[in-house]
């Protein structure tokens, strides 16, 4: 099961989206916080939206999060 609600959810992301998402944290790998990472996206959305992205991201093991709270790309298949 995901550690997120899936009855919470107010807006699901698209694909393109998500993928922009994924773009933008391996292009600034490890030098954004959660919120500043979603205020500097190239698009804007929802803080909700976003936050299901990351929820996803980290429970498919893409991105971590240091002890710091900056998040970093860690999936190279």
């Amino acid at each position: 099961m995901p550690p997120f609600r899936i009855n919470k959810i107010l807006r699901y992301p698209r694909l393109d989206t998500v993928l922009m998402v994924e773009e933008f944290i391996k292009k600034h790998d490890g030098e954004f916080k959660k919120r500043t990472l979603w205020e500097r996206l190239p698009k804007k959305m929802m803080y909700q939206t976003f936050c299901v992205i990351i929820d996803y991201l980290l429970y498919s093991r893409k991105i971590s999060i240091d002890s710091e709270g900056k998040m970093g790309w860690v999936y190279y298949p």
